[in-house]
């Protein structure tokens, strides 16, 4: 009796901090999201926008891929709430990070950086591929079990 009583307090602990940090990423997004359209807006108004100038594409894209890697952060945390299977989070985790890496490649600027960095990135990328190929082949094989 104990033991189910402390299992049902922490899935309310669990549910309540979810609703919260749920609200908090909303407000997030919704910020990230006016920010972007009012600096695009800005840009477009004051004739300074220039698609080509790769500046200029590495900022908007930096600033979509950043809304885009809040909503998946988001939506993660509410699927994977309503599940209690852990390579499902674990999964969802890795292709978050994967996202996170594609958004500073986007935005990294090749003639400032040096190429220590660059392959730093690129094997954290190619290890995360490789730890999301591991989970899935796992969880194909648990399936067939």
């Amino acid at each position: 009796m104990d033991r189910r009583f402390g299992s049902r307090a922490y899935q309310y602990f669990e549910f309540v901090v979810v609703q919260a940090v749920t609200l908090l990423m909303a407000i997030v997004v919704t910020a990230a999201l006016a920010h972007l359209v009012v600096n695009i807006a800005h840009d477009i108004l004051a004739t300074t926008f220039d698609p080509t100038n790769a500046a200029v594409f590495q900022s908007v894209f930096g600033g979509i891929f950043t809304v885009v890697i809040a909503l998946e952060f988001k939506r993660s945390i509410l699927v994977t709430s309503e599940r209690d299977e852990g390579p499902v989070r674990v999964r969802v985790v890795i292709l978050i990070g994967m996202l996170a890496i594609v958004r500073k490649l986007i935005i990294m600027d090749l003639a400032h950086e040096n190429a220590l960095q660059l392959l730093a990135l690129s094997v954290a990328f190619l290890s995360l591929g490789i730890v999301y190929w591991l989970v899935r082949d796992q969880d194909r094989r648990e399936m067939k079990d």
